[in-house]
C-alpha cells in the first residue's frame, strides 16, 4: 500500500509498475489470506484495494509508464471492467485463464 500512496514519486524513477494484487489486498486490509480465522475478510474487490490500484494507475499514466496487474484478481471477471476503465496496460494471468479473460475484455 505504501508504494501506491507514493506512486507519484516512484513513477518518476522507475520504468513500469507491476501491482501484485494478492499482497496489496492482504496488506491493505490487514488480512492474512492463509489464516482460516480471518481469510473470509480477504477481498480483492474491496473499495480500499481498488482505490490503491487507481492511484497507482493515475500516477503511471501521468508519468508515461505502463502499469500491469498480476495476482489472482487479474483474472477475476468481475474486475475486468474496472481494469479497463483504469487503463491498466497489462493483465498477467495463468495460461488457463487467457481465453476467459479475452472474452471478458471483448464484452466490456
Amino acid at each position: 500500500p505504501s508504494a501506491a500512496v507514493l506512486s507519484g514519486e516512484l513513477a518518476q524513477i522507475v520504468d513500469f509498475f507491476s501491482v501484485g494484487t494478492n499482497d496489496l489486498t492482504q496488506y491493505t486490509l490487514a488480512v492474512d489470506r492463509t489464516n482460516a480465522a480471518v481469510s473470509k475478510l480477504y477481498n480483492p474487490r474491496s473499495p480500499a484495494v481498488l482505490k490503491m490500484i487507481e492511484i497507482a494507475a493515475q500516477s503511471a499514466h501521468r508519468a508515461g509508464i505502463p502499469i500491469g496487474i498480476c495476482g489472482e484478481s487479474a483474472a477475476d471477471p468481475q474486475l475486468t471492467g474496472f481494469y479497463l476503465k483504469a487503463k491498466i496496460d497489462e493483465l498477467s494471468v495463468a495460461p488457463a485463464s487467457i481465453l476467459k479473460l479475452k472474452e471478458n475484455v471483448c464484452r466490456s
